[in-house]
């Protein structure tokens, strides 16, 4: 497995949509849109999308990092509503997470996804923004929870001390192919300014509603899989978290003091209300918790004047 820093851009190709493919800045911030192809830690191409965003804020201000839900990818029209209603707030990163898209691997359903996020992030800053805002849907929800808990401080990792079981210490996890977690993104700064977390899950393994006993069969039964792979455009791995991952509530209690917001609407068909409300306690002080009204599950039941909102606390909230 390759050892490459998590912010590492892979030299990439052009691909066949013509869609460019520059390499990171160095220096000044970039004003135009940039697609690339980058270098998780643990060496999985990651494919992303930067835009400058359509504000009147200065470029080095700003940068929403967009982490989208199971069976999602940069690509799908409601992952770019979401990016052109952020794009009114500052720039905006989107990206594919691993087994989604054009992005290399298979997915973790929230597991190595975090190494996926920091080097999402890690890019993101190198464009010279100030400030990250990390927002996740559904499974992003959770990615951007744990990422927060993980990249803490100097944003190389080490925001949460292996202690135990569930603890992403460096024991191998699925997909890893025997290596570790890791937690460091030595070549870029990987932190985030602030946290939205979208229809997450609270904890692991929950059954208690029908999409969720589907969801289930698709990511633990071999037929499942096909028709996730041919139907849903998503690969699966086929292993077994192992150790589990830092569970989402776990990770709330970790975020302190970079901001959380916690969102979930009141008739979403996936989590129930015990969900947001256990993050928001777990969260403390620090969180912030919006139960919406007649609202659904994660991008499709996010409407624009929510994500306008959510654009708002974050430019206020984000350092």
């Amino acid at each position: 497995m390759s050892n490459r820093p998590a912010g590492h851009v892979s030299r990439s190709t052009r691909r066949r949509d013509n869609r460019p493919d520059p390499e990171t800045p160095r220096e000044a911030p970039r004003r135009s849109r940039a697609r690339t192809f980058l270098r998780t830690a643990d060496g999985v191409p990651i494919d992303a999308v930067y835009e400058p965003g359509t504000t009147d804020r200065g470029a080095s201000d700003l940068v929403f990092v967009v982490a989208h839900g199971f069976t999602g990818d940069a690509d799908r029209p409601h992952v770019r509503r979401i990016a052109a209603a952020f794009a009114r707030h500052g720039a905006v990163v989107t990206f594919s997470f691993r087994g989604h898209g054009a992005s290399g691997g298979r997915s973790t359903v929230g597991d190595r996804e975090v190494l996926d996020l920091a080097a999402a992030v890690a890019w993101a800053r190198g464009f010279g923004h100030a400030r990250v805002a990390t927002v996740g849907f559904s499974m992003g929800g959770s990615v951007v929870l744990r990422h927060a808990a993980l990249y803490g401080g100097d944003g190389r990792g080490g925001g949460a001390s292996p202690a135990g079981p569930g603890d992403d210490g460096a024991s191998p996890a699925a997909g890893s192919g025997g290596d570790g977690v890791s937690r460091v993104a030595p070549g870029g700064d990987a932190r985030t300014d602030a946290v939205v977390s979208v229809s997450s899950p609270a904890r692991w393994y929950y059954r208690g509603t029908a999409p969720m006993r589907r969801l289930h069969w698709l990511v633990m039964r071999p037929a499942g899989r096909v028709v996730g792979r041919y139907g849903l455009r998503t690969r699966i791995h086929h292993r077994d978290w192992d150790p589990v991952p830092l569970s989402p509530v776990q990770a709330a209690a970790r975020i302190a003091p970079t901001p959380l917001l916690v969102v979930h609407g009141d008739r979403d068909g996936y989590f129930p209300l015990d969900h947001p409300r256990m993050l928001a306690e777990a969260a403390g002080d620090h969180g912030e918790l919006w139960l919406e009204p007649g609202m659904g599950h994660a991008e499709n039941a996010s409407e624009a004047g929510l994500l306008h909102r959510i654009g708002d606390w974050a430019v206020s909230r984000a350092g």
